[in-house]
Protein backbone atom coordinates (compact mmCIF):
# COMPACT_ATOMS: atom_id res chain seq x y z
CA UNK A 1 0.00 0.00 0.00
CA UNK A 2 1.32 3.41 -0.96
CA UNK A 3 1.72 5.78 1.95
CA UNK A 4 0.78 9.35 0.99
CA UNK A 5 0.66 12.43 3.17
CA UNK A 6 -0.56 15.90 2.24
CA UNK A 7 0.66 18.53 4.72
CA UNK A 8 -1.35 21.76 4.77
CA UNK A 9 0.17 24.52 6.89
CA UNK A 10 0.95 28.17 6.22
CA UNK A 11 4.26 27.86 8.13
CA UNK A 12 6.98 26.85 5.66
CA UNK A 13 9.23 25.57 8.47
CA UNK A 14 6.52 23.23 9.73
CA UNK A 15 5.88 21.93 6.21
CA UNK A 16 9.58 21.33 5.54
CA UNK A 17 10.20 19.66 8.91
CA UNK A 18 7.21 17.32 8.59
CA UNK A 19 8.08 16.54 4.97
CA UNK A 20 11.62 15.52 5.97
CA UNK A 21 10.39 13.41 8.90
CA UNK A 22 7.75 11.53 6.95
CA UNK A 23 9.87 11.00 3.83
CA UNK A 24 12.45 9.42 6.14
CA UNK A 25 9.65 7.10 7.34
CA UNK A 26 8.91 6.05 3.74
CA UNK A 27 5.96 8.31 2.96
CA UNK A 28 5.34 10.17 -0.27
CA UNK A 29 4.80 13.76 0.94
CA UNK A 30 3.11 16.70 -0.75
CA UNK A 31 2.99 20.18 0.78
CA UNK A 32 0.29 22.83 0.46
CA UNK A 33 0.46 26.25 2.10
CA UNK A 34 -3.28 26.90 2.28
CA UNK A 35 -6.72 25.37 1.98
CA UNK A 36 -7.23 26.31 -1.65
CA UNK A 37 -4.01 24.57 -2.66
CA UNK A 38 -5.05 21.54 -0.59
CA UNK A 39 -8.34 21.32 -2.47
CA UNK A 40 -6.45 21.44 -5.78
CA UNK A 41 -4.45 18.34 -4.79
CA UNK A 42 -7.61 16.55 -3.65
CA UNK A 43 -9.36 17.52 -6.87
CA UNK A 44 -6.46 15.94 -8.81
CA UNK A 45 -7.04 12.67 -6.96
CA UNK A 46 -4.82 12.72 -3.87
CA UNK A 47 -5.64 9.89 -1.46
CA UNK A 48 -4.00 9.21 1.87
CA UNK A 49 -3.45 11.13 5.06
CA UNK A 50 -4.16 14.85 5.29
CA UNK A 51 -2.27 16.72 8.04
CA UNK A 52 -3.97 20.10 8.26
CA UNK A 53 -3.45 23.18 10.39
CA UNK A 54 -6.55 25.10 11.45
CA UNK A 55 -5.19 28.63 11.72
CA UNK A 56 -4.26 29.73 8.20
CA UNK A 57 -4.91 32.97 6.31
CA UNK A 58 -7.47 33.13 3.49
CA UNK A 59 -9.04 29.67 3.78
CA UNK A 60 -8.53 28.27 7.28
CA UNK A 61 -8.55 24.59 8.20
CA UNK A 62 -12.19 24.57 9.28
CA UNK A 63 -13.37 26.03 5.98
CA UNK A 64 -11.12 23.61 4.12
CA UNK A 65 -12.49 20.57 5.96
CA UNK A 66 -16.07 21.76 5.34
CA UNK A 67 -15.29 22.07 1.63
CA UNK A 68 -13.63 18.63 1.62
CA UNK A 69 -16.83 17.12 3.04
CA UNK A 70 -19.04 19.14 0.68
CA UNK A 71 -17.09 17.78 -2.31
CA UNK A 72 -17.01 14.21 -0.96
CA UNK A 73 -13.20 14.04 -0.72
CA UNK A 74 -13.32 12.76 2.88
CA UNK A 75 -13.99 9.25 1.56
CA UNK A 76 -10.44 9.01 0.19
CA UNK A 77 -8.46 10.60 3.02
CA UNK A 78 -7.86 10.43 6.76
CA UNK A 79 -7.90 13.93 8.21
CA UNK A 80 -5.48 14.65 11.04
CA UNK A 81 -5.60 18.15 12.51
CA UNK A 82 -2.31 19.65 13.72
CA UNK A 83 -2.92 22.94 15.49
CA UNK A 84 -1.95 25.35 18.22
CA UNK A 85 -5.58 25.44 19.36
CA UNK A 86 -5.61 23.27 22.45
CA UNK A 87 -9.17 22.03 22.39
CA UNK A 88 -11.00 19.80 19.95
CA UNK A 89 -14.30 21.29 21.10
CA UNK A 90 -13.90 24.68 19.41
CA UNK A 91 -17.21 26.12 18.19
CA UNK A 92 -15.99 26.01 14.56
CA UNK A 93 -15.44 22.24 14.90
CA UNK A 94 -19.18 21.59 15.36
CA UNK A 95 -20.34 19.09 12.76
CA UNK A 96 -16.81 18.26 11.59
CA UNK A 97 -15.96 15.82 14.39
CA UNK A 98 -16.93 12.65 12.45
CA UNK A 99 -14.45 13.52 9.70
CA UNK A 100 -11.42 14.12 11.96
CA UNK A 101 -9.33 10.99 12.50
CA UNK A 102 -7.00 12.62 15.03
CA UNK A 103 -6.47 16.03 16.65
CA UNK A 104 -2.88 16.85 17.62
CA UNK A 105 -1.89 20.08 19.35
CA UNK A 106 1.32 22.00 18.70
CA UNK A 107 3.93 21.72 19.95
CA UNK A 108 3.75 17.97 19.48
CA UNK A 109 6.12 15.12 20.16
CA UNK A 110 7.50 13.99 16.79
CA UNK A 111 7.74 10.32 17.80
CA UNK A 112 4.12 10.36 18.96
CA UNK A 113 2.98 12.03 15.74
CA UNK A 114 4.80 9.47 13.61
CA UNK A 115 3.37 6.58 15.64
CA UNK A 116 -0.16 8.00 15.38
CA UNK A 117 0.21 8.35 11.62
CA UNK A 118 1.62 4.83 11.25
CA UNK A 119 -1.46 3.44 13.01
CA UNK A 120 -3.67 4.90 10.28
CA UNK A 121 -2.00 2.89 7.49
Amino acid sequence: MRKNILIVDDDADVRLSLKNIFEHEGYEVINAENGAECLEFLNRGFTGILLIDLMMPQMDGWATIKEIVKRGFEKNINIVVITGIGTFHHHKMKGLEPYIHDYITKPFDIRELVENIKKIN
